[in-house]
C-alpha cells in the first residue's frame, strides 16, 4: 500500500516522501497526534549537531491516536480507535521494553506518526472506550510516562507517603500531580513551580508554592522532579534540602547537559533516586483503564490542550511547532487530516 510520509529534513523543513506499507500488521490511519518538547528539540535545531546529523530525515510525533483501517489478525475491526505506542521492542532482554536498548522509539530513533498510514504490532496499539477525549486522548503516551513513574515509586517506597512533592508548574508537573492524587488520595500532593499563573491551575493539588517563597519549615515525604533542562539543577538541589530521610526523589526531567547532584547529602540521608524515561504497554492499558474508571479526570486534563491545530498542508505542520514553541504551558494537538 502506498503512503506518504512528512519527515523533518532539517530545523524547520518538512519534506513528503513515499514510501510502501506491507497489510501484515495492524494499519492505523492517525487522527489526532500531540507535539511534545522532544519533537520541538528536533524541529527547532536545539539538539547537538551530530545527533541532528544522524538522525534527520525524520517524521516526528510520539504522542497519537488512530483509526485503524486494516488487521490482518481480526483482532482490531476498521473504525477502532487506538492509541499508538511509540516504544517498539526489538528483541529479548532482563530489563523493560523502554529502558533496553534493544528498543526503538518512534520520533527518535526512527520515523513517528507523521504520515498518511502507520503500520504497528497488534503488541504496539491499544484500543479506546467510545466516549474518550480525542485531544486528551492524543497525549496519553505523557500520561503513561508519569504512570510507569508512579508505579515504580510505589514499588520502592518504604517510608510514609503522607507528603509527596512534585517539582515542575509544566505539562508533566500537572499530570504528575494529578495522577498521584488520585493515586494516593489520603496524600498531600503540594507542587513547586516558577510560574503563579501555571500554579494556579493545578486546582486539584493540597498546596503550591513559588519555589523562591517556601516555608522553612516544610518537609517531604517523597519527591518528583518533572522540571528539566539546566533547572533540574536547583529543582534537585531543593528536593534535597526538603526531602526526609529514606525518601524516594523520582527524576522525569530531561537535561543535554550533565546535572551536578549533592550526594553527600543523598548519602547522609539515604535517599533513593529513580530514573523513569518512556513507557510500555502494560502502562498504556493502566492508563486508558485509569481514565475509563475515573471519567472526572478528563475535565482536569482537558486544561492542558491549550491549541487544536488542523493539519492539511506541510505548511500547517510548520505553523503548528511554531505557535506551540510560543507556549509555556498546556499541549497543541494536530487534528490529522492528511
Amino acid at each position: 500500500m502506498i503512503n506518504i510520509v512528512y519527515r523533518l529534513k532539517a530545523p524547520k523543513f518538512f519534506e513528503e516522501a513515499i514510501d510502501e506499507i506491507e497489510l501484515d500488521g495492524v494499519v492505523v490511519r492517525p487522527t489526532y497526534l500531540s507535539i511534545c518538547q522532544a519533537d520541538q528539540r528536533y524541529y527547532q535545531g536545539s539538539r547537538p549537531a551530530e545527533v541532528l546529523e544522524e538522525k534527520l530525515p525524520m517524521a516526528l510525533i510520539h504522542e497519537g491516536i488512530g483509526e485503524v483501517v486494516h488487521d490482518a489478525s481480526g483482532e482490531f475491526g476498521p473504525g477502532d480507535i487506538v492509541v499508538m505506542i511509540p516504544n517498539t521492542p526489538l528483541g529479548e532482554d532482563v530489563c523493560r521494553a523502554n529502558y533496553s536498548y534493544n528498543s526503538k522509539f518512534r520520533g527518535s530513533g526512527f520515523d513517528g506518526f507523521t504520515s498518511d498510514l502507520i503500520k504497528l504490532e497488534s503488541s504496539r496499539v491499544v484500543r479506546l472506550p467510545d466516549g474518550f477525549n480525542p485531544a486528551v486522548s492524543a497525549f496519553i503516551e505523557l500520561i503513561t510516562v508519569a504512570y510507569q513513574g508512579i508505579t515504580k515509586f510505589s514499588e520502592l517506597a518504604i517510608t510514609p507517603k503522607d507528603t509527596l512533592g512534585v517539582w515542575g508548574d509544566g505539562n508533566l508537573g500537572f499530570i504528575t500531580a494529578l495522577f498521584l492524587k488520585e493515586r494516593f488520595p489520603d496524600s498531600k500532593v503540594i507542587v513547586f513551580g516558577k510560574h503563579l499563573e501555571n500554579l494556579n491551575l493545578f486546582s486539584f493539588a493540597d498546596g503550591n508554592y513559588q519555589i523562591h517563597n517556601v516555608p522553612d519549615d516544610l518537609t517531604i515525604d517523597h519527591a518528583f522532579e518533572c522540571v528539566g533542562s539546566s533547572a533540574s539543577q536547583s529543582a534537585i538541589e531543593q528536593i534535597i534540602d526538603l526531602i526526609n530521610p529514606q525518601g524516594v526523589i523520582s527524576l522525569f526531567g530531561v537535561s543535554e547537559y550533565p546535572i551536578p547532584i549533592n550526594t553527600r547529602m543523598v548519602l547522609e540521608k539515604g535517599l533513593t533516586v529513580q530514573g523513569n524515561s518512556r513507557s510500555e504497554r502494560e502502562d498504556f492499558i493502566g492508563v486508558v483503564e485509569t481514565l475509563k474508571q475515573n471519567p472526572q479526570l478528563f475535565e482536569y486534563l482537558e486544561k492542558l490542550v491549550t491549541n487544536v491545530c488542523e493539519i492539511t498542508t506541510l505548511n500547517d505542520l510548520k505553523e503548528a511547532f511554531d505557535i506551540d514553541n510560543n507556549s509555556n504551558f498546556g499541549k497543541t494537538i494536530l487534528k490529522w487530516n492528511k
